[in-house]
Order: C-alpha cells, then sequence, then structure tokens
C-alpha cells in the first residue's frame, strides 16, 4: 500500500470543474447565497461529500466539522453517510458525478478498489480531494491532494508514550500487548499497525509482544466483545493498544466485567481524542492518548475554494496533534471541542 509519508509534498495544479446545475440535491440541508465567500462566478461552490458512517465520537465530530465549515464558508453541501459500506461511498461519488458538482471530497472506506470511480469523475472534469484518509491506486492524478493525519507517525507515536508509561507505572518483565485494530483495509488500521509495529520491533523486539490482534471495527460494542474473547484466550495480557478511544472505551467495560481495573492491571494506550476518552483518561482508565484531529472542515473548505480556482495545493495537507497522558488529561478535558 503506498505509506503517507511518502506522498510527494510537491504543488499540483488541477483544472477548475463545470458549473453548478440548479437541479442539484442538497443532501446536508446547508445552501449557499451568491455573493459569499463560496462564490463562483455569481454561483455558490458546489460540494459533493461522502463520509465513510457515523461509527465513533471522532467520525461525528468530523462530520459536524465538514458540515459546519461548508455553511460558513458559503458552499452547497451535498453529504452522504456509508455506513461503513464502500459501495455506498462509490454510489453516492457516481451521483456526484452526475449531478456535476464542482468538487468532490469523501473520506475512503479502505483504501483499494477507487480506480474505476475516480477515473470517471477525472473523464468528466471534477477534482477529487481525499479527507482523512489515504487510497491506493494506479494513477496519483485520480485525485489532488489528501487533507488529513500521518497515521504511520501516529502508531509510532503510541509505541514512544507508552514506553513512558510503562516506566511510570514501574512495569517490569515481559509487555503482553492485545491489540484493537480498526476496519479492516482501512488506512488507519493498517498504518497505526504498521508504525506501532516498527518502533516495538526496533527498540522492544526481546520484551515486547503483541499476543493477540483482531479488529473491532472502530466501535465501542466492537471492542467490547473483541476484548472480552482476549481475556478468555490471553488472561495475562497487561497492555492494551487500541486504534481509536471508542474501542478503548468499550474495551474498558469487558476489562471491569473481568474483575480487572482499566489503568492498572492493563495498561491503555489510544488513538483519537475524543472528550470521552478524556473522560477516561482523567478517571485513570486510559493512560495515554494520541490525538487524531477531526475538525478538518475548515482546512477542507478552504482547499476546495482552491482547487476549483486552478490554484496550486500540496500533495498532502497535514494536521496538526498532540499526545496525553493522565498528568494532562483534568486541564485537558474542559477544552475538549469534540
Amino acid at each position: 500500500m503506498l505509506n503517507r509519508r511518502n506522498f510527494l509534498t510537491a504543488a499540483v495544479g488541477v483544472a477548475a470543474a463545470g458549473a453548478l446545475t440548479a437541479c442539484a440535491k442538497n443532501d446536508a440541508g446547508s445552501s449557499a447565497s451568491s455573493g459569499g465567500s463560496g462564490d463562483s462566478g455569481g454561483k455558490a461552490i458546489s460540494l459533493g461529500f461522502s463520509q465513510v458512517g457515523s461509527e465513533s465520537g471522532w467520525r461525528t465530530a468530523n462530520s459536524d466539522s465538514v458540515k459546519e465549515a461548508g455553511k460558513e464558508a458559503g458552499y452547497t453541501l451535498k453529504f452522504s453517510d456509508a455506513q461503513q459500506k464502500q459501495e455506498n461511498q462509490i454510489s453516492a461519488i457516481r451521483s456526484y458525478i452526475a449531478q456535476k458538482v464542482d468538487v468532490i471530497a469523501f473520506s475512503p472506506v479502505v483504501v483499494t478498489g477507487w480506480d474505476a470511480v475516480l477515473k470517471e469523475a477525472k473523464a468528466a472534469k471534477i477534482p477529487v480531494v481525499l479527507t482523512d484518509r489515504s487510497v491506493e491506486t494506479s494513477d496519483e492524478s485520480l485525485y489532488v491532494t489528501l487533507v488529513g493525519s500521518d497515521f504511520t507517525a501516529e502508531g509510532e507515536r503510541a509505541a514512544v508514550i507508552l514506553e513512558k508509561v510503562l516506566a511510570k507505572a514501574g512495569h517490569k518483565g515481559e509487555v503482553k500487548i492485545a491489540q484493537l485494530e480498526g476496519t479492516t483495509g482501512a488506512a488507519p488500521a493498517i498504518e497505526r499497525a504498521k508504525g506501532f509495529k516498527t518502533v516495538m520491533d526496533r527498540q522492544h523486539k526481546d520484551d515486547w509482544k503483541i499476543v493477540v490482534s483482531q479488529t473491532g471495527d472502530f466501535t465501542r460494542a466492537g471492542g467490547k466483545q473483541v476484548m472480552a474473547a482476549f481475556l478468555q484466550s490471553d488472561p495475562d495480557i497487561n497492555v492494551l493498544f487500541a486504534h481509536n478511544d471508542d474501542m478503548a472505551i468499550g474495551a474498558i467495560q469487558a476489562i471491569e466485567a473481568a474483575g480487572k481495573k482499566p489503568g492498572k492491571d492493563i495498561l491503555i494506550v489510544s488513538i483519537d481524542g475524543v472528550k470521552d476518552g478524556f473522560v477516561a483518561m482523567s478517571e485513570g482508565k486510559i493512560n495515554a492518548i494520541v490525538e487524531c484531529n477531526p475538525l478538518l472542515g475548515p482546512q477542507l473548505m478552504d482547499v476546495v475554494k482552491k482547487v476549483h480556482a486552478g490554484e496550486k495545493v500540496d500533495r498532502w495537507i497535514k494536521t496538526e496533534e498532540s499526545d496525553y497522558t493522565q498528568d494532562q488529561a483534568k486541564d485537558a478535558l474542559p477544552n475538549r471541542k469534540y
């Protein structure tokens, strides 16, 4: 798979897409008025956006950010929820092509299987912007840019912060890690696992071991169910690495049901930084969180405006993120916007 760390940062230009048609359906219910910041020759920029779904608190915050930023920018936003199904996203993208939107943006469910529909968008001269997640294509010109995080770096950061968590806990001996993976085939699941393992193999080959690893589909229910199975098969697990906070929160329920103390008997590191994750961390149930910022809406709208105007943009537009431990949780919690 194409690793986003290796993306070229060279600027690329794209041609402005066709005009907005009056018959286009506005799924998000947010219609722009002419003359605003989204104005395009007297007509509002039309943006078709296909979201993965609503599987987590992070995804809900991401959707809200896109909708609010689209409204603020004065765009006509056509929003669709794919319910975590690639076929639904492909159908939505084809619908946007038929409606002749100005720009298409989407957060892909999985990394592969997009060439055909992206070629259709290119043939229609509609530029495509990826948000949050990357794709693997035979031709990188099929999309203009990616607005999102470095998932491989997030996995690496999770391993580094786990070192600090283990040291603070005074842990001695073998580290037996359970890994709750994200949706199979999704970029964050693949890249977070890769980044974590890279650091683990380089610095902890002799004392760290991933004893069980399975997808929890980025959901709380999945995290709870899979963690319960982990504890049955490997009761000596002493660390959990969860690819997102929602799975970690679900896992906490399973850990407590098994009579163990999350954050103490089983140390927990997760990724995202949603408010519920910070609540769990402030309660001592999650030891550390690697942030993945979902508030991509303003960045996306800025990119859409530039792309539609034919301006050059970077190949990968990264978001700013931080890492947090229990010591920082209570102070940081009141400031969480999602």
